[in-house]
């Protein structure tokens, strides 16, 4: 996992030295299911982008997020609480950006798919318990799980507005929802039973379950153009 994370340090700042456009911003996440999720501020670098065309390019970027809490699907239950975090979340897109410019405005229609990866991961036993308290018909439960984290991967669409104050500074507003997931095998047991009856042991082995990375990311940023690539006017010799 560290040389994953070297490698991808690598890659983001090759992309950064290349582009035309680069940002900063202060994104914030709504899973589906789960806890408010906020930014871990400066460490947002967004809309790292080359233009192809005056109306397509592609972008890039990373942030660093403090995860409230997030839910997990491919269980043999449904919980409408998060079951896993708080935790610190990697997550990087890559989309490609559909351009239609105005005199000091850009609107950005963006598609493509992203990478995450949880540091730190927690199994939130509280909502775990419930969970499995109702499934199981218990009136008291208490489990005892280990897992195995993995990088995830997704797909987003959504879109960005962006106005210039000058030539190279703009201020954007942007909207992304996401739908991604990483493979998150569960083992372990779980104590419970009735108030009227006695103890008993069930063993868990959830090797399908997944974390559900699903919702809504909204950023506000700046953006700054490179003006490396702006062509100079001629100047005139004076005869």
């Amino acid at each position: 996992m560290k040389r994953f994370f070297f490698f991808l340090a690598i890659v983001l700042c090759s992309a950064a030295v290349c582009a035309q456009d680069m940002g900063v911003s202060v994104s914030y996440f709504l899973p589906r299911n789960g806890y408010f999720s906020t930014p871990i501020s400066p460490f947002s670098i967004r809309g790292i982008g080359i233009n192809f065309t005056d109306f397509f390019g592609i972008q890039t970027g990373a942030s660093i997020y403090r995860m409230s809490g997030l839910n997990m699907i491919n269980l043999p239950f449904d919980s409408k609480e998060p079951l896993i975090g708080p935790n610190f979340t990697f997550y990087v897109p890559a989309e490609l950006v559909f351009q239609l410019k105005g005199k000091n405005v850009q609107f950005d229609i963006k598609g493509g798919g992203f990478m995450f990866y949880g540091v730190d991961q927690k199994i939130n036993y509280g909502n775990m318990d419930r969970a499995l308290r109702s499934y199981q018909h218990w009136d008291v439960a208490n489990s005892s799980l280990s897992f195995q984290n993995n990088v995830g991967l997704g797909t987003h669409f959504g879109a960005e507005f962006t106005v210039y104050v000058t030539n190279q500074v703009g201020i954007s507003l942007e909207g992304n929802y996401l739908m991604g997931s990483s493979k998150m095998p569960l083992k372990g047991n779980v104590v419970g039973g009735s108030m009227s009856g006695s103890l008993q042991t069930a063993a868990i082995d959830y090797s399908d379950a997944k974390i559900d990375f699903t919702g809504y990311e909204i950023s506000m940023g700046l953006i700054f153009k490179n003006g490396g690539g702006q062509k100079k006017a001629p100047s005139r010799r004076r005869r």
